[in-house]
């Protein structure tokens, strides 16, 4: 186990604080240039914003109004990059902007692109902006894009597509940018393949659930989360990842800082057939009256619907509020007054802090998403010990941002880049099927036996072609999937407790699968998993109906999802 592997041998040339995907993107970097890198997660892997993302991989069209050129570059070359190291997670988003006016915000954008204030009340952009911010977008494509370029379409047009939509709609536009429908998996991914840059050398070491208390004269004291043992850590540099957090690590380093200013963004997820018809396959984007940037869009059988943009209070948990939920019936009603959404149509919902930069702006939805390494000194165990804070960044950049923090890492130690991830697939995206006809193909070649077509497509969804190592490990012995949902079986469930580092059964519900995301889990659900995690995991009686316990409280907790009697 990697948490042994940081006892055993309690030093790196670095250590990573922070297991989000800019952290463990560092963490793969690193290990691919021979570097021996240790990386510890107080949670679980992208437990944090990371997890509670808008599920977009995009350029940030609204950037571009910020002046944030650079930004926007950046994450559209990123996100074609994404669309083809890591196909398997990452897919094309068709994109629809209601529009409502045609020069509406003409006379403030102005202002807002040189203050990066709102001037006056907000006001829904009209086609011209929309118009002139898709075409700069394009621009940005050009080199090496694979995606369509946008295209405008007047009201018959656009109610002839989306018929559902308000009447008083005036045009609609149409581009492209991505979606991950499993970043959690995508995380482990980036992860596993620094891991594996390592393979035989001991080099890439990671664990979750291991916290930073503090830090003493023998180095960085770090805590097992699950057993509460302590244990000391010394590296060269220190490369903090910890989001809106940031902050507060540097406090338990003894560095204090106030680098952080994040806001929270709340999601929910239903199940609600009317509406997912009503998108006809189309994520709709739009403004709303308030001026915030929200997000309608189908994934599978169900409908995300996002996001808010308040300023965070650290010292309260980020929940999905009744007045946030209340606020996304209302921005549905307006786009689609005829569809009527009510609270039981909600299976999950989840909210997170971004990591942004402190700033004074007075609408949230100003600060700068770019990111910035700051960097200051700690003297551990007689030596001075470099520390990089990572400062903002966004899902979209993270492979970019994380090159960057590398590079810095290298020049402190003195090393050479040598190897390159700007070409490199992701995990299961090597060699996935290029389109639909071939999944089809490599779907059916691995069926066989207790593994039907509905089973290897899961297992493809899951893993991408990392699949073909889980369909050897399910056929090398005695299987049977579980009778609370057929998408998991006993000895899958072995395997992520083999290679995924599972730490508490809520990790396989939410992290490792999409059920709790889909409103898939159930009580029987909950019980038979803890029971299938037990021997793998050594826990006795007491410990598997703590963990029962647990996965119910943070499902409605954090997730809105009402406790329910577990059944024996």
């Amino acid at each position: 186990m990697s948490l042994r592997g940081l006892h055993e041998r309690p030093r790196a040339k670095v250590l990573i604080i922070g297991g989000g995907i800019n952290g463990v993107g560092t963490f793969r970097d690193l290990a691919l240039q021979g570097v021996d890198v240790a990386l510890v997660e107080r949670g679980d892997y992208c437990q944090g914003a990371s997890g509670a993302s808008s599920h977009m991989i995009h350029g940030g069209i609204r950037y571009l109004e910020n002046g944030e050129f650079r930004l926007v570059k950046e994450s559209v070359t990123e996100r074609n990059r994404l669309l083809r190291l890591a196909p398997h997670y990452v897919k094309p988003l068709k994109t629809t902007i209601p529009i409502f006016s045609t020069f509406s915000g003409v006379l403030a954008a102005p202002l807002r692109f040189l203050t990066h204030k709102q001037q006056g009340t907000p006001r829904e952009r009209g086609a011209f902006l929309i118009k002139i911010g898709l075409s700069l977008y394009d621009s940005f494509s050009r080199d090496g894009g694979n995606v369509p370029r946008h295209e405008f379409k007047g009201r018959a047009r656009a109610l002839q597509e989306l018929p559902d939509l308000n009447p008083g709609v005036k045009y609609t536009a149409t581009y492209f940018d991505a979606s991950v429908h499993n970043p959690e998996r995508l995380t482990l991914d980036v992860l596993q393949d620094g891991q594996k840059a390592a393979f035989g050398k001991d080099t890439a070491r990671a664990a979750n659930y291991v916290g930073v208390t503090g830090i003493g004269d023998d180095g960085v004291q770090l805590r097992d989360e699950l057993t509460g043992e302590t244990f000391s850590f010394n590296a060269d540099v220190i490369v903090n990842t910890t989001g809106a957090w940031v902050d507060l690590t540097n406090t338990a380093l003894g560095s204090p800082s106030l680098f952080m200013g994040g806001t929270k963004g709340s999601h929910i997820v239903l199940d609600h057939p009317a509406l997912l018809d009503a998108c006809n396959g189309s994520e709709i984007f739009f403004e709303h009256t308030d001026g915030r940037i929200v997000l309608i869009y189908p994934m599978g059988d169900r409908v995300l619907v996002g996001t808010t943009d308040t300023r965070a209070d650290m010292a309260e948990d980020a929940i999905c509020t009744d007045e946030e939920i209340t606020y996304f019936f209302d921005l549905i009603k307006h786009v689609f007054p005829g569809i009527t959404i009510t609270r039981e149509s909600i299976v999950y919902s989840f909210a997170g802090v971004r990591p942004l930069p402190r700033d004074d702006a007075e609408n949230p939805g100003f600060v700068s998403r770019d990111y910035r390494i700051e960097r200051s000194e700690r003297v551990i165990s007689g030596s001075n010990v470099p520390v990089l804070s990572l400062v903002g960044g966004k899902w979209t950049t993270f492979r970019a941002l994380s090159e960057h923090m590398t590079n810095d890492v290298l020049a402190i130690l003195g090393h050479n880049r040598t190897v390159s991830t700007a070409k490199l697939p992701i995990g299961g995206g090597a060699d996935f099927p290029n389109t639909g006809s071939d999944e089809q193909a490599w779907i059916t070649r691995h069926v066989s036996g207790d593994l039907d077509q509905a089973r290897v497509e899961g297992l493809l969804t899951r893993y991408g072609t990392r699949a073909t190592e889980v369909i050897a490990y399910l056929t090398a012995g005695e299987d049977r999937v579980l009778h609370s949902t057929r998408e998991l079986s006993l000895r899958e469930v072995e395997f992520m407790v083999r290679h995924e580092q599972i730490g508490h059964l809520i990790d396989v519900l939410i992290r490792r699968t999409s059920l709790a995301f889909r409103g898939m889990v159930t009580a029987e659900l909950v019980t038979e998993l803890a029971q299938a995690l037990a021997g793998p995991l050594g826990w006795d009686t007491g410990r598997t109906a703590q963990e029962i316990t647990h996965a119910h409280e943070v499902l409605q907790r954090f997730h809105g999802l009402p406790v329910q009697s577990p059944i024996s």
